[in-house]
């Protein structure tokens, strides 16, 4: 049989870039300049230092650990069975979910383009079926099919997001003219501020919901058997993808401000960044953009996330079953099982993404801990298991990864925790959301406690 063809470095670059810039960037402005204010642009560059050091950190377990399941893998091989599975069963959960989320998105906007109603339940559980069953038949053409998708959609939005760009800059060099002061005079119904005064809860807050745009980044490696010389590529590739993705970020923040920070932060379109243009032509293409950027992460999330549960069955951790891989090298079994998952959860909490993105959100900085001190474990030869004899180098292997920790601790200490699990009601009042908190159970204590049940009860 011939062996079958894989990822070369380009391609890892755009699938890394593919993997990143999905919703977040077309959604999240409003917020994080509504947190911020007019400091939103240096927010995103915040964001993407601290995005930038744990992509290096990861780069540096690729080069130790090239098995598929990424922060599992690197996790597993530091601290032994027990961790890696932690790590590895909620990685799985709040990337499928977060896949459920993404599809979701993907759904809506169609619906919206082609003037269905985007919150019809019915409309958008066939959407989703549609959807999940084309992704299928992507992933099992192979990983030939699968970069070309990957590769195009990438390509088609940096193309919309580099056209926005160079609109807002001819329209700022036609009008002569920038609103960005408007935005700290901005008021609510009641008269008071609507930029709130930066305080450290506040600048962590809005990192945080800005950090969330380059989220993605740790999932690369997941498929590391799949590309070429991952232990090379792997490391060049990742912080060169985050690099272009800082560059265009602060560019497009940085333009949609200068032209309308109002309508950037008040806009009640799905798309906030397309109602910053009033020429229907720049709109269109950001929506557009915004559609083809979605599916592009979803085509991203059908490679990778199968493979971090493909990578637990072979491992002995969860069944077998699903260690099997089609003539294509597709492992179909773990894929259906993440699209049953991501199908099931968003249809049954009615397609709302408030508490399933906590999971999502949190699960990350689990990983942001173990796999950096992982890292140092393997500079210094005290993981539990056999890795590679890589270069070492003290900077990237164990500056970086001890700054990743540091970063992370000050992050989830200085986090607004009570405003994340409180929900406002109609009357202004603010209640616990018990929603957040049963997911975050869920996620961090019932599933691992089944997988590890079914662990105990194998051996």
């Amino acid at each position: 049989m011939a062996e079958k063809q894989k990822m070369k470095f380009w391609s890892i670059v755009l699938l890394t870039i593919n993997s990143i810039i999905g919703t977040g960037i077309f959604l999240s402005p409003g917020s994080v300049a509504k947190l911020s204010g007019s400091l939103a642009p240096w927010i995103y560059l915040c964001a993407a230092v601290f995005a930038s050091v744990l992509a290096i950190t990861f780069a540096s377990a690729a080069k130790y650990v090239t098995k598929n399941g990424a922060a599992y893998a690197y996790s597993k091989a530091a601290f032994g069975e027990n961790v890696g599975l932690y790590v590895g069963i909620t990685r799985f959960v709040a990337a499928s979910i977060a896949w459920g989320v993404m599809a979701t998105g993907v759904v809506k906007t169609t619906l919206s383009i082609f003037g269905y109603d985007s919150n019809n339940t019915l409309y958008i559980t066939i959407g989703f079926l549609v959807l999940m069953l084309i992704l299928m038949v992507i992933n099992l053409t192979g990983n030939g099919i699968l970069t070309f998708v990957s590769d195009i959609s990438t390509i088609g939005k940096l193309l919309a997001l580099g056209i926005t760009i160079i609109a807002g800059i001819v329209i700022l060099l036609q009008t002569g003219h920038t609103n960005l002061s408007e935005i700290n005079l901005l008021k609510d119904a009641s008269g008071e501020n609507l930029i709130p005064a930066m305080t450290v809860t506040g600048f962590v807050t809005a990192v945080i919901s800005a950090f969330y745009a380059f989220t993605g980044f740790e999932s690369i490696g997941s498929g590391a058997s799949d590309m070429e010389n991952p232990e090379k590529n792997l490391p060049r590739a990742i912080p060169l993808a985050i690099g272009i993705i800082a560059a265009i970020y602060f560019g497009i923040v940085l333009v949609s401000m200068f032209i309308d920070p109002k309508a950037l932060i008040t806009s009640k379109e799905v798309v906030v960044l397309a109602s910053v243009f009033k020429s229907k032509i720049i709109s269109n293409i950001i929506v557009y953009g915004a559609l083809v950027s979605m599916f592009g992460i979803n085509v991203a999330a059908s490679f990778h996330t199968p493979r971090i549960f493909e990578a637990m069955a072979k491992e002995k951790q969860i069944p077998a079953y699903f260690d099997k891989r089609t003539s294509n090298g597709v492992p179909m079994r773990a894929f259906c099982i993440t699209a049953l998952l991501a199908i099931v959860i968003p249809m049954a909490f009615g397609y709302n993404m408030m508490g399933i993105m906590i999971i999502s959100s949190i699960s990350r900085f689990i990983q942001f801990i173990i796999v950096p001190l992982g890292v140092v474990l393997f500079f210094y030869g005290k993981n539990r298991e056999e890795v590679l004899d890589a270069k070492k180098n003290f900077v990237t292997d164990v500056f970086f990864p001890l700054l990743s920790v540091v970063l992370t601790v000050f992050l989830l200490v200085k986090f607004n925790w009570v405003a994340q699990f409180s929900l406002k009601t109609e009357s202004g009042d603010m209640v616990t959301n018990w929603y957040a908190i049963s997911a975050m159970v869920i996620g961090y204590v019932v599933l691992p406690l089944v997988m590890f049940m079914f662990k105990k009860n194998e051996k």
